[in-house]
C-alpha cells in the first residue's frame, strides 16, 4: 500500500501551498541522490516526496487525492508507472520546452517515467518501441534562477548502438519474421474456453528472428554510454519546475523513437533571501541611532545594491518594499519585489562617555521616571493575581 502523501512531506491536511514547498524543499534536501550517493532507500525516498508534492501542489489533483486518496489515480491514462500520478488528472509536466545541444558535466538521478514496451506510448508492430522517459534533478542557485542560466549535465543512458544501427544484429546478417508469432510479438494460447494472448516465447515480443546477434550490444540494439547536454533554464523557476528535452531519455528498441528526458530543478535556500513566489524577503539589522534620527541605507539585492530610505522613528520590525527588486515571472512581463525588514541593533557595550550622554538623553525623555513603567507592571500583576 502506497504511503500517504502528506506523511511523507510531513505536514497536516490543511497544510498551505507555502507549506508544501518548504517541507518538500526539505525532505528533497535531505534524500537527494548528489547528497545520498549510492543510498537506494534515500533514492526511494527522494521519489516518494517527489511524487507526493507532484500531486499536492496541484489543486485539482490534490482535491481528487483528498477526495479518493491514490484511486484518484489509478485510471492509467498515459504511458506507464513512475514518479507522477497517472489517471485522468495526469498531467505529467510543466512544459518549458527547450532546444538542447551537445556539451558536459554534472551528476545524474535517473527514474523511469514510463513509455517503452511493444504497445502504448509509440509502440510499433515488429519489436520497434518507443523508449523510456528519463529524470533528471538539477540543483541551481537562487541567482541562477533570477537570470536564467545554461546548464551542462551528462548522464548514462541506453543509446542506439552505432555498430548495427539499433537493429541488434551484426552488420551482413539478416533480420526475419518471427516463426512462431509470425511477426506479431504475441502468440494465442487455449485453456479451457478462454483464449489467451500472451508474449512470444521465441523473440520476446520482437516479432522479428535476429540470425546473428550483433557482438557489440548482443542482440539488444542498444548500449549504455555517458551523453552530454545543455540544458537552458529560463529565468523565474523555482524547486519543482521541470524542463523537458524531446528525444534525449533512453533510446527504442530495434529502431524505435527514443523517450525523452526531464529536468527536474531544485533552488538551493539563500542564506540571505527567502522567496515566495515572485517576491523576495529579507531581514537586516540597523542601528538603534538609525532608527531613532533616520538616514539612508544601502541594502543587497539579487543583482546589486539598493538605497532604502528610513524615516525617523523606525520600529524594529517594520518591512519596507523594494518594488522590482523580486524574481522575474517566468511567463516574462514583470518582476516580484523585495520585502526588507529592519530589526534595530542595541549595542552590547558602551564606552564610559557614551553611556553618560545616553543617559543625559534617558533624562531629557523623561526615561528616568519610573511612576509609567510601575503603573503597567502593575496592572498586569494583577491579571496573574
Amino acid at each position: 500500500m502506497k504511503e500517504d502523501y502528506y506523511e511523507l512531506l510531513g505536514v497536516s491536511k490543511q497544510a498551505t501551498q507555502d507549506e508544501l514547498k518548504k517541507a518538500y524543499r526539505k525532505m528533497a534536501v535531505k534524500y537527494h541522490p548528489d547528497k545520498n550517493p549510492g543510498n537506494h532507500e534515500a533514492e526511494e525516498n527522494f521519489k516518494k516526496v517527489s511524487e507526493a508534492y507532484e500531486v499536492l501542489k496541484d489543486e485539482q489533483k490534490r482535491a481528487a487525492y483528498d477526495r479518493y486518496g491514490h484511486a484518484a489515480f489509478s485510471g492509467g491514462a498515459g504511458g506507464g508507472g513512475g514518479a507522477s500520478a497517472g489517471g485522468p488528472f495526469h498531467d505529467p509536466f510543466d512544459i518549458f520546452s527547450e532546444v538542447f545541444g551537445g556539451g558536459g558535466g554534472g551528476s545524474i538521478f535517473e527514474e523511469f517515467f514510463g513509455g517503452g514496451g511493444g504497445g502504448g506510448r509509440g509502440g510499433r508492430r515488429g519489436g520497434a518501441a518507443r523508449g523510456s522517459d528519463l529524470r533528471y534533478d538539477l540543483e541551481i542557485d537562487l541567482e541562477e534562477a533570477a537570470k536564467g542560466i545554461e546548464k551542462e549535465i551528462s548522464f548514462r543512458k541506453p543509446t542506439a548502438c552505432s555498430k548495427c544501427s539499433g537493429s541488434g544484429a551484426e552488420p551482413g546478417s539478416g533480420v526475419t519474421t518471427c516463426p512462431t508469432c509470425a511477426g506479431h510479438g504475441q502468440v494465442t494460447a487455449s485453456k479451457g474456453f478462454f483464449s489467451v494472448r500472451q508474449t512470444c516465447p521465441t523473440c520476446n515480443g520482437s516479432g522479428q528472428k535476429i540470425e546473428k546477434p550483433c557482438s557489440a550490444c548482443r542482440g539488444e540494439g542498444r548500449v549504455n554510454e555517458t551523453t552530454k547536454i545543455k540544458v537552458k533554464v529560463p529565468p523565474g523557476v523555482d524547486t519543482g519546475s521541470k524542463l523537458r528535452s524531446a528525444g534525449n531519455g533512453e533510446a527504442g528498441t530495434h529502431g524505435g523513437p527514443s523517450g525523452d528526458l526531464y529536468i527536474v530543478l531544485h533552488v538551493r535556500d539563500h542564506e540571505i533571501f527567502d522567496r515566495q513566489d515572485e517576491n523576495l524577503y529579507c531581514e537586516i539589522p540597523i542601528k538603534f541611532t538609525l532608527a531613532t534620527l533616520g538616514g539612508t541605507i544601502e541594502v543587497p539585492t539579487l543583482t546589486a545594491k539598493a538605497s532604502l530610505k528610513i524615516p525617523a522613528g523606525t520600529q524594529s520590525g517594520t518591512t519596507f518594499r523594494l518594488k522590482g527588486k523580486g524574481m522575474p515571472s517566468l511567463r516574462g512581463g514583470y518582476h516580484g519585489d523585495q520585502m526588507v525588514r529592519v530589526k534595530i541593533e542595541v549595542p552590547k557595550s558602551l564606552t564610559s562617555e557614551q553611556k553618560h550622554k545616553l543617559e543625559e538623553f534617558a533624562l531629557a525623555c523623561g526615561d528616568a521616571d519610573e511612576d509609567e513603567p510601575k503603573g503597567f507592571f502593575d496592572k498586569a500583576k494583577k491579571i496573574f493575581d
